[in-house]
């Protein structure tokens, strides 16, 4: 069966014209595919409206129930960050991105002279990377600079080995020309640490050399070396330029959290950077209410407390004191709680409370559109007020290990904890109307008695047949709950439902884009995958432990030579009481009890 379509106007409604990274989710949670944007709500919208997207973004689009976004200051940072979400989630649909393989490195071989050198692919040692870059032409700017600043060798391997005399680069001060002997293998070794030196951001002796030599130059009026020089600054400051997301000046393990409290609704969000690079965020929705330095601490306690810490934590709110030398204690060594942040940790906070607004935009956005289904659903079909509705669904293969599923829509949103499945046991195998009809009297038959919580409407994912089976079962039972059916459409179509209403004496079709007919699709498809979920475990356990193991006188070795002969449990069920006996050591009056055991 086929899930309903997204509603993406709610998400996009919401989304900001900023820079930063995008999640698509399905229906379990799962990271579909990630992408980065320099435009957020243009780029998302792109997917549901733009026309010839390609077959595997078609499919990925029509398997998405949920986004989740992340704002940054600048498209290289969403980038880096988008790098490494795909690298910890490996969504399925980041195929060009396995092994960073989009993603451009600075290489320095691991030759006695090493080269330097523009790389995509699989790290491999002895070389050493640095990286990723956001796109090639920062690594070979990279390289350009490096080879006027530390005249680093570029050339292929087999260029090195066979020259006679220096290259043109030489001629040029692009290559010191170790190919020849023009430097000392100690020299060219200490220019290969300056240079990593600077890859690593370590680069603040180097600009103050070549702004001592701009200096110099200028004094002497050697003006155009001293643009060169400045250039090479420039250029310097340029490749390496300062990511907030990426942090060149702080390598330390850091934590930052942001409470934002907006139209009632309360969001932690936490921004978790690990050695100076940002490896996502998660927003959280704390239950009940409170003031912000409440919440902020009750999610650090609850959060950290009996937990590994970073080394630095920045929040945007106090905490008692009580709670600072517990987690200081528990870290075993210094720990930093800032909540006044300054320079790029500031940039850091505020980032965090920028997705915490984000997040709450978005529920807001979307508590609002369950609101407005909850209204239309309540107009068609007549209702007063109904806002719990359960849902079942009969999930078999061939009548084997039938499992019936009870979900539950309440308070504006599925209740995963208390949804229900029901193992069938008593109706005969394939028999829908048998398992609709034992599934609906244990569970009613139940609630009734413990005087539980009714719902105001149940849905049953079927037919005429299986709700004439439901008003059976509420008439034994003595209840006077409504009753939606809900029939396949042709080709089993989603849109194309039709909703029957014993209650009203009529059957109703909703036009494809009625919110009502959302709401429904989404409750009836969460019902069917409850239950088809639990008939696969059901089957799988079921397929592990044969029944020939519960028979009298069938042991391993007999049990082993029945389902070679005949391929298989299912084989076996099929064979009479004559093909049972050609098995060596199975006798007619065993053959006899094994058919018995088994039909």
């Amino acid at each position: 069966m086929k899930k309903a379509v997204f509603d993406s106007k709610p998400v996009l409604a919401t989304l900001p014209n900023l820079p930063g990274v995008y999640r698509m989710l399905d229906t379990t949670g799962k990271v579909l595919y990630v992408g980065k944007a320099i435009d957020l709500k243009r780029r998302v919208s792109s997917y549901f409206q733009k026309q010839g997207l390609s077959p595997r973004i078609q499919l990925m689009v029509r398997q998405i129930a949920n986004i989740e976004t992340t704002v940054t200051r600048s498209e290289a940072e969403a980038l880096i960050l988008e790098n490494n979400l795909i690298k910890a989630l490996a969504p399925r649909y980041n195929i060009l991105f396995r092994d960073d393989k989009s993603y451009p490195y600075f290489m320095l071989s691991g030759h006695s002279y090493p080269q330097m050198a523009y790389y995509r692919g699989k790290p491999k040692r002895p070389n050493q990377y640095f990286g990723p870059y956001p796109n090639s032409y920062a690594v070979r700017e990279s390289i350009q600079i490096l080879q006027k600043v530390f005249r680093l060798r570029t050339c292929e391997d087999a260029v090195f080995s066979n020259r006679s005399r220096p290259c043109l680069l030489y001629q040029i001060k692009r290559c010191s020309a170790p190919c020849v002997g023009h430097i000392s293998n100690t020299d060219y070794a200490r220019d290969v640490a300056s240079a990593v030196a600077f890859l690593q951001g370590r680069q603040n002796e180097l600009i103050t050399e070549l702004n001592q030599r701009m200096m110099a130059a200028a004094e002497t009026m050697a003006f155009e070396q001293a643009a060169e020089l400045r250039d090479q600054i420039q250029a310097l400051v340029r490749v390496q330029e300062k990511q907030f997301v990426s942090s060149n000046t702080s390598q330390q393990d850091c934590d930052v959290i942001a409470a934002v409290q907006q139209e009632g609704l309360l969001c932690v969000n936490l921004v978790m950077i690990r050695g100076g690079r940002h490896l996502g965020d998660k927003s959280f929705f704390p239950q009940g209410e409170g003031e912000l330095d409440d919440t902020l601490e009750a999610f650090l306690a609850q959060h950290y407390l009996g937990a590994t810490l970073p080394a630095n934590l920045i929040i945007n709110g106090d905490i008692s004191t009580t709670l600072q030398q517990q987690l200081a204690q528990q870290a075993e060594r210094k720990l930093s709680i800032v909540s006044k942040p300054i320079g790029e940790r500031r940039v850091w906070l505020s980032m965090a409370e920028k997705n915490a607004t984000l997040a709450i935009n978005q529920r807001l956005s979307s508590k609002t559109t369950q609101n407005q289904r909850l209204h239309e659903l309540n107009e068609v079909l007549q209702l007063e007020n109904a806002a719990r509705f359960e849902c079942f669904d009969i999930s078999h293969t061939m009548g084997e290990a039938t499992v019936a599923s009870c979900v539950v829509y309440d308070k504006g949103a599925m209740q995963p904890s208390e949804y229900r499945r029901y193992n069938i046991e008593t109706a005969k195998a394939g028999d829908d109307y048998a398992a609709m009809r034992e599934v609906l009297s244990r569970r009613y038959t139940k609630l009734s008695s413990e005087e539980g919580r009714l719902p105001d409407a149940v849905f049953i994912d079927g037919g005429k047949g299986q709700v004439g089976v439901a008003l059976e079962v509420f008439d034994e039972i003595g209840l006077a709950l409504p009753i939606v059916g809900i029939a396949k459409g042709e080709a089993r179509k989603p849109g194309l439902e039709t909703l029957i209403l014993p209650y009203l004496k009529k059957t109703l079709q909703l036009r494809q884009d009625h919110p009502a007919l959302h709401l429904i699709q989404t409750v009836r498809d969460e019902a069917h995958r409850f239950a088809i979920t639990g008939h696969r475990a059901r089957r799988a356990k079921a397929r592990t432990t044969s029944t020939l193991e519960h028979i009298p006188g069938v042991g391993n070795k007999r049990r082993q030579q029945l389902l070679l002969r005949f391929g298989g449990l299912r084989g076996v069920v099929a064979a009479s009481i004559e093909d049972l006996t050609q098995v060596e050591g199975i006798s007619p009056t065993l053959a006899e009890k094994i058919y018995n055991a088994l039909h």
